[in-house]
Order: structure tokens, then C-alpha cells, then sequence
């Protein structure tokens, strides 16, 4: 069996690390093993894995600042770290995510669950450093294909939920056919779509629990999934794109009137593309089901824009999507 990736497992039980290293093995992944904190550091310096397994609770150096560590590291802060562990509340999964991990797996965890999570973050990570060797070299063939890696990193991030599977897509046709009824330069349309296939990209690192959850979110989960617009700023600032790509996706959930997030920016703070994309991502959530709801339908997603029109959205852009609805017969695509 070819070698699927390169992680380093470390739990200070060793039944819990045997138990671990096999699984991963079996899948068909190297693994190394660790039974410290300290030991961990010391291999993923001298010999960076692609991915880390990492338990909180352990004497010594605990897994909170083995990963506070290998971020701080330039040689391992790119590495995708998750946290296996039997801490469950929401409180911890917040600092883990804080100190960078990318994801949290509860124990005792289900072997498809585990399997699927590794798969998930070893794939986007690999895309991700792909796509920024790709920008840049700026070529044309760079510019054919660029679409093509970010649909595919998007639906790797889609794939964790299954209720919002096409939301990232459907969001950029519906901006993309705003911008052009806005008559925007094509250039800038371009770049506009590509911020709408990953403007949820930051998600990667929201628990599938939470994103799936049926019920109401309590604060901590709710301020959990706020912070996905900066992280995924964090993960696209670093790559060179042609467009302010990493800008528009932190600035989606901002709002004229400044009560939007993460900076609480007001009107033309606001960067055009992200006032379209704002408007693009309340009509398509509205109108499509949601775990915690059935869907609300194409005319109470237009009442709401025109309702906050020029309070929490751009005047032109909520003209231009009714315009699309209500004159042009526009559909969001399935």
C-alpha cells in the first residue's frame, strides 16, 4: 500500500498510541509515535510530519503548548495539528483553536470519523501549498486553473457538511451575475468569483458537530463559527493572488452600518466585492435548508435584502440581485 501521508501521534498512554499509530497504519499512512509533549516537539522539529495527532492531558508539556510551540516554530507552524482527546467542552475546543489547531476529535472517537478528519486536512493542506506554488509562478495556464484548485479546495471543505454542500458555489454564480449586472470590469469579476468559492474556506477549522448541529448554538459555538471569515484570511493572506482575495473573504460578514464582523467596518471601508458577496450569501442561505431549519424561499431572502437596504446592505448591489430575480428570471443553479 503506498504511503497516504506522514503523521506524528502523540499520547502519553500507551495502549491509547498503539491503538492510534495501528489504525493510521492500516489506512495506509506512516506514522511515528510519541509518548511526551516534549518528545513530539523534538520530532517534529528534526523531522516535520505532514499532519499531527496530538492529546491535551499530559504530564508535563501538555498538548495546548506543544501546539502553542510548533506554531511559534517556522519550521512547524504550517503543520495541520488535531486534537484527540477526551476533553469535550466547547471552552477548550475554542483555546485549542485559538493556539491554531485545525480540527478536534473527541475520544473515544469512531475509526471512519478519525479516518475521514485526517484525510480531510491532509488533502486541504496539500491543496492549499499547491495553489500557492501555483500564483506564483503568474502565468497564464496559472490563470485556467486556478478556478479549478480553489472548486476543489472548496469542496473539500464542503465535504464536512453535507447541509451546506454547493453553498460556496452557488454564492459566486449569484455575485458573479450581481457584478455583472453592476457592470463591473471583468477582471474584477473574476476575482470576485474565485472569493465566492472559498469565501467559507476559514470553516475548515469549525467542528463538524458544530456546523451540523440541529439545534440552537449557545454563544461559545456561534462566536466558534464567527471566527471562520478570519481564519480564512489567515490561510489566504500568505498567497499572492492577483485579486484581494483574502480581504473580501474576511470582510463578507461585515455590514454598512458596522455591526457585521470581525472589525465592525461601515460603508466604503467596506471593499465593493465584499458588499456583493454579503448580499450573494444572505439570498443563497435563506433560500437553501439549513440543519436548524427547512429553507425560507426566494421571496423572503429578496424582503430581507430590500428590507436593510442601505442599512445593512449596499443600496446598487440589492438592486442589482432584484433586478436578476425579479426581471431576468435568474435561478440559483442546483
Amino acid at each position: 500500500m503506498s504511503n497516504k501521508g506522514n503523521i506524528l501521534a502523540v499520547d502519553d498512554t500507551p495502549a491509547s498510541l498503539k491503538l492510534l499509530a495501528d489504525l493510521l497504519a492500516e489506512e495506509g499512512y506512516q506514522v511515528r509515535a510519541a509518548l511526551s509533549g516534549e518528545l513530539a516537539l523534538n520530532a517534529a522539529i528534526n523531522n516535520p510530519p505532514e499532519l499531527v495527532l496530538l492529546n491535551i492531558c499530559m504530564p508535563g508539556m501538555d498538548g495546548f503548548e506543544v501546539c502553542r510551540q510548533l506554531k511559534a516554530n517556522p519550521k512547524t507552524q504550517g503543520i495541520p495539528v488535531i486534537f484527540v482527546s477526551a476533553i469535550s467542552e466547547t471552552v477548550e475546543k475554542v483555546q485549542g483553536f485559538e493556539l491554531g489547531a485545525v480540527d478536534f476529535v473527541t475520544k473515544p472517537f469512531q475509526r471512519e470519523e478519525l479516518v475521514a478528519r485526517v484525510r480531510t486536512h491532509l488533502e486541504f493542506n496539500r491543496l492549499r501549498n499547491h495553489l500557492e506554488e501555483m500564483v506564483v509562478e503568474r502565468t497564464l495556464e496559472l490563470r485556467e486553473n486556478l478556478l479549478d484548485f480553489v472548486t476543489a479546495i472548496a469542496a473539500t471543505i464542503e465535504a464536512r457538511d453535507p447541509y451546506t454542500a454547493g453553498h460556496q458555489r452557488r454564492v459566486a454564480n449569484l455575485a458573479t451575475a450581481i457584478a455583472r449586472e453592476l457592470q463591473l470590469p471583468a477582471e474584477q469579476i473574476e476575482g470576485l468569483k474565485l472569493a465566492g468559492v472559498v469565501h467559507d474556506i476559514g470553516k475548515i477549522r469549525v467542528p463538524a458537530e458544530i456546523l451540523c448541529k440541529p439545534g440552537r448554538l449557545d454563544e461559545l459555538e456561534f462566536n466558534l463559527i464567527k471566527r471562520h471569515s478570519l481564519t480564512g484570511y489567515e490561510i489566504l493572506k500568505s498567497i499572492k493572488f492577483p485579486w484581494p482575495l483574502a480581504e473580501i473573504v474576511l470582510q463578507h460578514h461585515e455590514r454598512l452600518d458596522g455591526r457585521g464582523y470581525p472589525q465592525g467596518l461601515k460603508g466604503e471601508e467596506i471593499l465593493l466585492e465584499a458588499r456583493i458577496l454579503a448580499v450573494a450569501d444572505v439570498v443563497e442561505s435563506m433560500v437553501s435548508h439549513r440543519p436548524y431549519r427547512a429553507g425560507l424561499g426566494v421571496d423572503t431572502a429578496l424582503a430581507e435584502i430590500s428590507r436593510n437596504k442601505d442599512v445593512l446592505y449596499d443600496a446598487r448591489v440589492v438592486n442589482a440581485c432584484l433586478t436578476l430575480f425579479q426581471e431576468q428570471a435568474y435561478h440559483l443553479p442546483d
